[in-house]
């Protein structure tokens, strides 16, 4: 099962795929910037009787990360995410000042590479990592086969594809990678983006125009 939240002033959706057989859970880029945002996710964990095994990070942007702390110290988690990612994690705090968040230090948080095509598992759910760049350096995509759906972060969104504009970022590497690792799925695997609505694979596939 997935449950979606969205979270703080940029709007970021963070997912919680969870296990009902075993309650183990795995948490996609907890985004909180409020108490109030922190109580909706842990709240949720706890009415479900859920225990988190697995704290995923689609990229590094500020936007997506202002709730990594609380999450990590709470759960006691290192953060899977890929390696080329880690500069911007630690860049956090002085990005988060220029742009409204105050997500105070990450250097103490561990973190664990995850590449492309790392399997991870949490209950019996599998997540494939898939290393899609372009929008950012370390972007990563999980395809979750048992609920037919891919969480693409920023990488692919719902119509649309994340900004290639800002540092690392890439327009055809991002195109190229979309089309071999993602657009590959099935057609009815459910798209869950950082932001915005869901989709299908089918659908972005015939009317993404960054894609046809």
């Amino acid at each position: 099962m997935i449950k979606q939240f969205t979270f703080n002033h940029f709007g970021v959706n963070c997912y919680v795929v969870y296990d009902e057989k075993s309650k183990e859970c795995a948490l996609i880029d907890p985004a909180m910037e409020a108490s109030y945002e922190d109580a909706q996710l842990f709240q949720f964990v706890e009415r479900l009787g859920l225990t988190p095994t697995l704290l995923l990070l689609t990229h590094a942007h500020v936007d997506h990360i202002c709730g990594l702390r609380q999450v990590s110290e709470k759960y006691r988690l290192p953060i899977n995410m890929h390696s080329d990612g880690l500069k911007l994690l630690r860049q956090a705090e002085a990005y988060g000042s220029i742009m409204g968040f105050n997500t105070g230090r990450m250097d103490h948080l561990d973190t664990v590479h995850a590449d492309d095509g790392t399997i991870l598992h949490t209950g019996n759910i599998e997540i494939e990592c898939r290393y899609v760049p372009g929008h950012c350096e370390g972007s990563l995509c999980f395809v979750i086969p048992s609920e037919e759906a891919v969480a693409t972060g920023d990488a692919l969104f719902q119509g649309s594809i994340g900004r290639t504009d800002l540092p690392g970022g890439n327009y055809p590497l991002l195109i190229e990678k979309l089309k071999e690792r993602i657009l590959t799925l099935p057609d009815n695997y459910m798209v869950l983006p950082g932001h915005g609505e869901t989709s299908t694979i089918g659908d972005e596939k015939k009317y993404n125009p960054f894609l046809s």
